[in-house]
């Protein structure tokens, strides 16, 4: 078969399959083009998933009538300028958009019409395009003063063919919302409204540019309690910075759909990206676990390259190393700063489950010589006679109630050294009421596991196993920092046989893997030797680990499996050395393990990202008694 030209219809169809994958991705460029142009208010239409209609109407500065035949054509772009030799800069992209196929590629496969009227100009100006044929233009009504309105009929009508790999008209709905929502993540100053077969979806005002005004528009994305358990990510290194929000460990979720990255203000998806927030949270999570964040990585368009693929999904770095590290740091950064804080849900989920009992139970009456319930605390007998009065089962353990008077250690008269670094209430040396402390006062233990505690404003259930086995984690995370990782050499080193670029990949970051007590080298093509390991991972199976370790740095450049592993041998020696469930504590115990939780970084985790404690205010109990 000859080698023959395709018709320029035919390249546009083409280009049309990688560029608008779908209705939510043709949506994406329009809005993108929108952005680009300056628009402040941007409203989006969709009818039957997008497939039937879509309409984008935007304020912005407009096409100039000239300049409206070339809109439809391809690689012609006014966000690209060549300079005086006639070159053009594609590593300095400072648009959203510059490749100039979106509008062809629509019109390819679409019944499109661009409706514009440009600031210089006092008429509007309509040009359509039909399955890649152009009409000529004409004169056209247009509603403000100006702006442009591109209106996409029957979507891939051109391309039948296409329409079969199309999902339902309420996914595509779906696709096309959390395309919205991802805009206007990125854009918190231009308003948005997205209509859905005539019912509007999302309508956003403009917001102050800023952090304030950002995670206002998160909130009304991504609901109030991201707004409360977000911390402010603003961290900045050799040129690059990195802001935005990342939820508390406590406020993880089942899957990563809660995770958006944006570069330049461009979303995108990137492999490191998502590997370097799921290490910053590695020794606050399980991997079953995902972080909610939404972070904006801003950096200097030479240094990243946004002409991977005509989607724009897909960016790559010229320094990785740089760009992991910073995501890394912040994010520790901040989470370290929150303390032993704790999400506000954990709170709502403990007063959800509480069931208010407003009729008289059915139940056996009570006698005084019946039992109680175990672990149960409240009264030591009723005003009644001597003879009947009794002191109800399990009321006088030691577990059962903590009042201030106990016998043992009086209770501290002045704030911990460390207080005040973690509490701005308690100057130092200064006389502290113990209901003062951010964690309280303990007064009783319930079923051997749970410390209550009371402060000034509510009370404080904890986990003492879990609290526990955080402190002890930290502790020896801390060592480990101190010093090097202690080491156990194999009897016989070990060879591992990886791919050849797998192989390279392991035995140049050698460096780092001995950092964390792994001792590694390159043993020919395609295979390192082994003959170090960690001492605290045991027998461990060398061939998997370093295997692990090699697709961790194919897909996030980073060994993880090891950190991973260290942190997981970590967490089980921390669990065996914790204080277990069932033990019960005497007051002064009890007090010591929550002073210690108010002075170590992350105690309002477990290991696996489950809170070790639960605050309930004031306020929440009388509202459960109606006193509110």
């Amino acid at each position: 078969m000859p080698i023959r030209r395709l018709s320029p219809e035919t390249v546009n169809r083409i280009a049309a399959g990688e560029v608008v994958e779908r209705p939510a991705s043709a949506i994406k460029e329009l809005v993108e083009n929108a952005l680009d142009a300056g628009g402040r208010n941007i409203e989006i239409q969709a009818d039957g998933g997008g497939l039937s209609r879509i309409l984008i109407a935007d304020d912005g500065k407009g096409i100039p009538k000239d300049e409206l035949p070339l809109a439809i054509e391809r690689h012609a772009t006014s966000k690209l300028e060549p300079d005086d030799a006639g070159d053009v800069d594609l590593l300095r992209i400072h648009t959203l958009g510059f490749r100039g196929e979106a509008l062809p590629s629509i019109g390819s496969v679409a019944r499109l019409s661009i409706t514009t009227r440009s600031r210089d100009e006092t008429e509007a100006w309509v040009i359509q395009v039909e399955g890649g044929a152009t009409r000529p233009l004409a004169p056209a009504p247009f509603p403000g003063p100006h702006g442009a309105r591109v209106e996409v009929r029957d979507l891939f009508y051109a391309t039948p063919a296409r329409l079969k790999f199309m999902k339902s008209e309420r996914a595509e709905a779906m696709a096309i919302s959390e395309e919205i929502k991802r805009q206007a993540m990125a854009h918190e100053a231009v308003a948005f409204t997205l209509s859905l077969d005539g019912k509007v979806a999302l309508r956003l005002p403009a917001e102050h540019p800023g952090d304030e005004g950002r995670l206002k528009r998160l909130s009304a994305l991504l609901g109030r309690d991201f707004e409360a358990n977000a911390l402010l990510i603003d961290q900045a290194r050799d040129g690059v910075r990195l802001s935005g929000y990342a939820g508390l460990p406590t406020y993880s979720r089942g899957n990563a759909a809660h995770q958006y990255l944006f570069v330049n203000g461009r979303p995108v998806k990137d492999r490191l990206l998502q590997g370097a927030l799921r290490g910053a949270y590695a020794d606050f999570l399980a991997r079953d676990r995902h972080p909610a964040a939404v972070l904006f990585l801003d950096i200097d368009p030479l240094y990243v390259d946004v002409n991977v693929h005509p989607a724009k999904a897909e960016v790559r770095f010229r320094d990785p190393a740089l760009v992991r590290g910073l995501i890394v740091g912040a994010l520790r950064h901040a989470l370290h700063a929150a303390g032993h804080r704790a999400s506000t849900t954990v709170a709502a989920d403990a007063m959800a489950g509480f069931q208010p009992h407003t009729g008289v139970s059915t139940g056996p009456a009570y006698s005084p010589s019946s039992p109680s319930a175990q672990g149960f605390s409240g009264w030591t007998g009723w005003s009644q006679p001597a003879a009947a009065a009794q002191v109800l089962p399990g009321l006088n353990e030691r577990s059962a109630r903590v009042e201030p008077s106990w016998d043992g250690p009086a209770w501290p008269q002045q704030a911990p050294a460390d207080a005040a670094s973690h509490d701005p209430r308690f100057p130092p040396h200064a006389p502290i009421d113990p209901l003062d402390y951010p964690l309280g006062a303990a007064r009783g233990q319930l079923h051997a596991n749970y410390i209550v505690a009371q402060t000034r404003d509510g009370l404080v259930i904890v986990d003492q196993h879990a609290a526990h086995e955080r402190l002890v984690y930290e502790r020896m995370k801390a060592q480990m920092a101190e010093g090097s990782v202690t080491r156990q050499a194999l009897l016989t080193p070990e060879v591992v046989d990886l791919d050849p670029a797998e192989a390279e990949r392991v035995a140049s970051r050698a460096e780092e893997l001995a950092e964390m007590g792994l001792i590694v080298e390159a043993f020919g093509a395609g295979a390192v030797l082994v003959r170090e390991t960690p001492a605290m991972l045991g027998d461990t199976d060398v061939q998997g680990l370093i295997r692990d370790i090699a697709d961790d740095l194919a897909e996030h450049g980073a060994a993880l499996s090891l950190k991973e592993r260290m942190a997981e041998v970590c967490g089980t020696m921390a669990c065996h050395g914790s204080v277990r469930s069932g033990r019960i504590l005497t007051a002064p115990e009890m007090n010591a393990l929550l002073r210690q939780m108010e002075a170590t970084p992350h105690s309002g985790q477990c290991n696996h990202g489950r809170p070790t404690y639960v605050e309930l205010k004031l306020h929440d109990l009388e509202k459960l008694f109606g006193r509110r």
